[in-house]
């Protein structure tokens, strides 16, 4: 069932934290016209963990990009737990980003000369408005992501799943009512893939974080609470993951998919 209908997470009245409405982005490829997003609607309600599938090319990270803020729809708009960032100039945006929206990426993306609390504890230096004392915020963090024995170490001297933990810490720092991931697993092995996985879950459960995973491991997908399929640029189907019927009716999407990225 899809939790667009009015029901949030817990069970409570709904609160949207994401709406995406009638999204759309064209891109111009010399004298061609691509339209690599068209009329993608939906909400995300608060709490909850919404991944989004889709081959190679399908609009996944154009969506991701329009929802966080990185880039403008060419048509349509998005609201971010009540804000409307749409028509937003890049100075607002930045604001949004920092303190609305956490980011983990495939790459991790830490800051090398750094230690771990160092890196979490950015983004609280840098917002406008600080509600946490840096240091402090940083070691709460990386101590619930079970990181206190590392949290003087560089990123050199961690391992892939540690470094990815260290940047859900960082992308937790202002406390966001939106984490945005892209990939998160995708450039880890299986057993530091399912501790980065298990994080993700851990504090979703425990801050009531909502969470947009962009991913081809339909493995991961399928520990979330509702899944988007993309194909060419638009919003396919949607899939409950607790539902044996739509599990199979996902693993037949993979199938027809085609992308190698897919195949587990």
């Amino acid at each position: 069932m899809s939790k667009t209908n009015g029901s949030s997470k817990n069970g409570s009245s709904t609160r949207y934290v994401v709406e995406a409405l009638n999204l759309g982005k064209d891109l111009q490829m010399g004298q061609v016209t691509v339209k690599a997003l068209r009329d993608a609607t939906f909400n995300v309600t608060k709490g909850e963990m919404l991944s989004i599938i889709g081959p190679s090319g399908s609009g996944k990270s154009t969506l991701l990009g329009l929802i966080g803020g990185l880039d403008t729809p060419t048509q349509g708009r998005v609201v971010i737990d009540g804000v409307d960032i749409t028509q937003l100039n890049e100075r607002a945006l930045t604001r949004i980003r920092n303190e609305k929206i956490g980011f983990v990426f495939q790459f991790f993306n830490l800051v090398p000369t750094l230690t771990a609390v160092e890196n979490v504890a950015l983004p609280v230096q840098f917002a406008r408005e600080r509600r946490f004392n840096p240091t402090a915020r940083a070691k709460e963090l990386l101590t619930l992501l079970d990181l206190q024995d590392r949290m003087y170490h560089r990123p050199n001297q961690l391992s892939g799943g540690e470094q990815q933990r260290v940047a859900i810490a960082r992308a937790l720092a202002n406390n966001p009512p939106l984490l945005m991931c892209d990939e998160p697993t995708g450039n880890l092995d299986t057993v530091s893939g399912a501790l980065v996985l298990n994080a993700l879950r851990e504090i979703n459960h425990a801050m009531q974080t909502t969470m947009i995973i962009v991913t081809h491991d339909l493995n991961v997908a399928a520990q979330t609470d509702r899944v988007i399929a993309l194909v060419d640029g638009k919003i396919a189907r949607e899939i409950d993951p607790t539902s044996t019927a739509e599990l199979a009716a996902m693993r037949g999407f993979q199938d027809r998919a085609g992308d190698p990225a897919l195949v587990r």
